[in-house]
């Protein structure tokens, strides 16, 4: 006979709470609350008892919204019901005995519902809850320790929802005291050294590695900085000096500066004066922090040339820094050898506005011992690489194999692009010759044909090495004749080069290595009075 009374008033206690919802985060977007396996639901719309609902009600200030049980709410002395969630310290209560607009936690509104009242609720004076839903058809029983409950989407699908945080326990809580009674058992719990140790820091690697900021060293201040290269910021490319250079990696910037003033920042601001950009020691390693005073750590910044101080004249701004280039000499593990910097300077007129977009080059290189031990790069290891370079020797010396190039005006430029191994390519430019005889015609000719030096061998595989001589290959060639039987004053000379390359997979079939079997050079030559020469060349592959 007491069940069915306890029953109704929980159900007619959770209709006169419509609308009301876990705080601050709601169950899914529109959904209604149907059933719970640990308690009826809470949410805006037709509620419906639970299957198992709980056996009693317990009664607590606000409205829980984690568990089963349901809470009874709190009345204040204006007899107003307190149904919202009353947290421990109400964090937006900063005005005592006024309403704080949006503070859902401040008694002194008393509302009953504030999310109908204030647009929001600001952070803090709500409790959270985080529910994960999943179709209910999916469920046949939750055996879950989180409160879960049964919604209806907008759809009509029911959604079965797990409440994973204790909301409880995710906001303030009132400060435990700390009195003789129980300052014993807090310090056995919470108690520990009264100073923290020193912190000991590492010493600095004994070399840079690649990507390592490149340390500096001003004795004038006796500073350590970082070696600067300004980039561009943003969309419009504003200079910013944070930007460190890395040890090894050649790059450029570009930035641009404003000027609010230029008459005052062109003596001033130390960006625009090419002294500001050699003024200090770059330290070879970084163990030269240890010892700063010790010279043989340090390495100093060389200007290229002199250049003067920035200088206003009348309405112009002379002498100001455009670009910036530092040369940096390395020799592996034992650091930085030798820094140079050069610069190019423009002039600025003094207007409103004023801007400059200047240009910062780091370029990193080999010194010339370390450069000299270094092996060639490898085109293969055995076999080559498609679009490595062709390897070949002359003598001892090992180099690619180069084609011809043309300029913009068609003559024959100085620089020549690789042969690469197994892609084919045809160049031709036109070659003035001067007035000479015909062995000087011939062998200018032949050597603007297969460049210089002219490749006597070629290497069978990508990784064939010079001392090795059985690794490589003669090139097979024949020239021409001296000169032409049917016209006395003609000179047979040679107007293009056909390169033959002969090459084949060996080795297992799960792993080919390409190799060179044989290369031929074929001289097309022509009986010429002319001194235009037109030179094709043609790279080719055989499998």
């Amino acid at each position: 006979m007491c069940t069915s009374p306890l029953v109704l008033l929980q159900v007619f206690f959770l209709m006169i709470l419509e609308g009301v919802r876990p705080q601050p985060s709601p169950s899914p977007s529109g959904a209604v609350s149907t059933s719970s396996d640990s308690g009826p639901g809470v949410q805006g719309g037709t509620l419906q008892s639970s299957s198992k609902g709980p056996g009693t009600a317990r009664a607590v200030p606000g409205i829980s919204t984690v568990g089963p049980n349901f809470a009874t709410p709190s009345t204040p002395e204006n007899k107003t019901m307190d149904l919202f969630p009353a947290l421990p310290i109400c964090v937006c209560d900063l005005t005592p005995g006024t309403c704080d607009i949006n503070c859902c936690c401040d008694r002194d509104c008393y509302l009953i519902h504030p999310r109908t009242v204030f647009s929001f609720c600001l952070p803090g004076s709500v409790r959270s809850s985080s529910w994960v839903c999943v179709d209910n058809s999916l469920i046949f029983r939750s055996n879950s320790p989180f409160p879960s409950r049964i919604f209806t989407d907008l759809n009509g699908i029911r959604q079965f929802c797990v409440h994973v945080n204790n909301s409880k326990l995710n906001y303030f809580q009132e400060l435990q005291k700390v009195n003789a009674s129980n300052f014993q058992a807090l310090a056995t719990e919470f108690g520990g050294k009264s100073f923290t140790p020193t912190f000991q820091a590492e010493p600095p690697p004994p070399f840079y590695r690649a990507g390592d900021p490149i340390l500096t060293y001003f004795s004038e201040w006796s500073l350590v900085g970082l070696l600067k290269q300004p980039a561009g910021l943003g969309a419009g490319g504003l200079c910013t000096e944070s930007n460190p250079a890395g040890f090894l990696e050649s790059r450029s910037t570009t930035c641009a500066r404003f000027f609010k003033n230029l008459a005052n920042s062109c003596t001033l601001d130390p960006a625009l004066d090419a002294a500001s950009y050699y003024n200090f020691t770059v330290l070879k390693v970084p163990g030269g922090m240890t010892d700063l005073q010790n010279m043989k750590f340090q390495v100093p910044v060389t200007p290229v040339s002199q250049a003067g101080s920035p200088l206003l004249a009348g309405n112009t701004c002379q002498n100001v820094v455009s670009q910036v280039t530092y040369e940096i000499e390395t020799n592996g593990t034992f650091g930085i050898q030798k820094v140079s910097v050069s610069f190019g300077l423009a002039n600025l007129t003094v207007e409103p506005g004023a801007s400059l977009q200047q240009h910062f080059i780091i370029r990193f290189r080999a010194s010339q011992s370390t450069a000299a031990s270094l092996p060639a790069p490898r085109s293969g290891n055995p076999g080559y690489i498609f679009g490595k370079p062709l390897l070949a020797l002359t003598g001892d010396v090992s180099h690619s194999m180069t084609l011809l190039q043309s300029q913009g005006d068609g003559t024959c430029s100085v620089r020549r692009p690789e042969v690469q191994f197994g892609v084919n390519a045809m160049s031709g430019c036109r070659l003035r010759l001067k007035k000479m005889g015909c062995s000087h015609l011939q062998q200018e000719t032949y050597q603007t044909l297969h460049g210089r030096p002219r490749p006597e061998h070629v290497a069978i595989f990508g990784n064939a090495d010079p001392a090795q001589k059985g690794e490589w290959t003669r090139i097979l060639s024949r020239n021409c004749s001296v000169s032409a039987t049917h016209c006395v004053s003609c000179c047979a000379i040679p107007v293009s080069l056909e390169i033959q390359v002969l090459w084949a997979y060996i080795g297992l079939q799960s792993n080919p290595q390409a190799h060179v079997s044989g290369a031929r050079f074929l001289y097309q030559c022509q009986s010429i009075k002319a001194q235009v020469v037109y030179s094709p060349r043609r790279f080719r592959g055989h499998q």
